[in-house]
Formats: C-alpha cells, structure tokens, sequence
C-alpha cells in the first residue's frame, strides 16, 4: 500500500510520461492539442482518460446543464455511430443516462481496459498504448465529425 503522497507522485510520474509520449503524435488536424486534457470546444462535452489500481478508461462525457441538450449531443454521437466505431478496434460502451460520482445525470461512451494499475510500472507500457490508441481515435473522429456538433457551441 502507498501513502497518499507516494500514490500521488506515481500518478504524477504516469502522466507526466505520457504526456511526453504523446506530444510527439500528431493529431488528424496537424494542429498541437493537448492528450491529457484534449478539448472539444463544446461545452458540457468532454473527452477524457483515467487511470487507476484496476483499470483505465477513455471516456466521451456529455454533461450540459440542460437535459434536452445534453440528449440531443448524445443523439448526434448516435447519428455518426458508425464513423465512431469505424477508428477503433475497442468496442465503446454506450450509456444515455446515468449518474456520476455526484448524482448528476450524464450520458458517457467509453471503452475500458481491465486488470491494469497505475502502481505497477510493468503496466504502463500496455496502458499508455491502450490510452494513445483510443485518444487518436477520437481525434480523428472528431475531425471529421465536429462541423456535426458546432450548433452546440
């Protein structure tokens, strides 16, 4: 077991290193973007990735303070199912409504790799490819899908 500082340095230690992993992958556009905390330009939908003692995950999260709004962003996903699941080989679980660690209501698609943790070093390489492989593909399926979801800016 780590003390919570040692945990917080090896998750400091993990992303730091992906972070310099990744700042050489060019993205669909050409244009920087960082991995970590890539941008959607959309508010209320987030792409993002976790790591923890059991897992990682990338996630699609749709959390807009209105309801109507937040279904009709996951409905567009819906609409472009297919060039989704066309830039990936993980299958992507899909969820219209369901609560966050808060209680509040979100729809979310994500994918999940199990049985790995960040407090072993063996399992970085396995989870930064599991992350890098996931992360471009929504960076390519965002470039050629955003001009779909700009009414919601």
């Amino acid at each position: 077991m780590y003390s919570k500082e040692e945990a917080s340095q090896i998750r400091k230690k993990f992303w730091i290193s992906f972070g310099q992993y990744m700042k050489l992958q060019p993205t669909a556009s050409g244009f920087p973007v960082n991995w970590i905390n890539y941008k959607s330009g959309i508010k209320g939908l987030n792409f993002k990735s976790d790591v923890d003692n059991k897992c990682a995950v990338v996630k699609i999260e749709i959390n807009a303070a209105d309801t109507a709004i937040q279904h009709l962003i996951y409905e567009q996903f819906e609409e472009y199912k297919s060039l989704f699941e066309s830039n990936f080989s993980e299958e992507w679980i899909w969820f219209k409504d369901v609560a966050d660690e808060h209680g509040r209501t979100l729809c979310k698609i994500e994918t999940k790799l199990e049985g790995v943790s960040i407090f072993r070093e063996s399992d970085w390489p396995h989870i930064i490819e599991f992350l890098k492989e996931n992360l471009i593909g929504i960076d390519n399926f965002w470039d050629d899908a955003k001009h779909g979801f700009e009414i919601f800016k």
